[in-house]
């Protein structure tokens, strides 16, 4: 009876993924770019598997494309990118991350991340933050959007103003930099260490598992 009651919370493909950054830049004229990291979060009570997967793999190396990330812990995947020429400036790649429980085969979850290779990183990194802080912003409002449709359709037993707070809340601080990263426009003391932001996702995902069983 308790695999019956569980079955639909896990359903395939519907897993929410969470994992920071969602879009890779690399810059050609900066080495330190070419190598950058994922950070895949597991605020579950269950154990994952993860599995990297890349629609052009001859362009990079992922280290550990496959493993898993323990219960309410994280795990960081690097990517270095191993073919940088010009032929391959602005052109958009993607990784996609599945996840699954350690005793299934099926994806749970996915999540798709985008890699670009842009020429020069003095022209373009204040831009591109700027794209990511107008994207960030585009996310939050979707889900506090959907959080007040759910509490609008379910008044007495779905979320409360507190609950939409605590989403966005959450949200916010898992955009923000991790502590260490140097180039970033935001200043120091919004920067968040891996700690803090485990705790904001695992949050985040309660809130989330809430929403997927109304």
């Amino acid at each position: 009876m308790q695999q019956q009651r569980r079955q639909p919370e896990l359903v395939e493909g519907n897993l929410p993924v969470f994992v920071f950054p969602t879009e890779l830049i690399f810059y050609a004229d900066d080495q330190s770019t070419h190598k950058q990291v994922l950070t895949l979060y597991n605020p579950y009570e269950f154990a994952l598997k993860f599995k990297v997967l890349c629609t052009t793999p001859n362009k990079y190396v992922v280290v550990d494309a496959a493993g898993a990330v323990k219960p309410q812990c994280c795990v960081d995947i690097v990517i270095r990118h191993r073919d940088v020429r010009a032929c391959h400036y602005d052109v958009i790649d993607k990784f996609r991350l599945q996840v699954s429980e350690q005793s299934q085969r099926k994806a749970l979850g996915r999540k798709e991340i985008i890699a670009t290779l842009l020429p020069s990183a003095k022209e373009q990194r204040k831009e591109v933050e700027e794209k990511r802080i107008k994207e960030h912003l585009t996310e939050s409002v979707f889900l506090e959007q959907m959080l007040c449709q759910t509490e609008n359709r379910t008044a007495s037993s779905g979320p409360s103003l507190l609950t939409v707070f605590l989403g966005i809340v959450c949200v916010a601080a898992l955009m923000l930099p991790t502590l260490g990263e140097v180039e970033s426009l935001v200043p120091l003391y919004f920067h968040l260490s891996v700690n803090q932001k485990l705790v904001a996702a695992y949050v985040l995902g309660l809130i989330t598992m809430v929403i997927l069983r109304i």
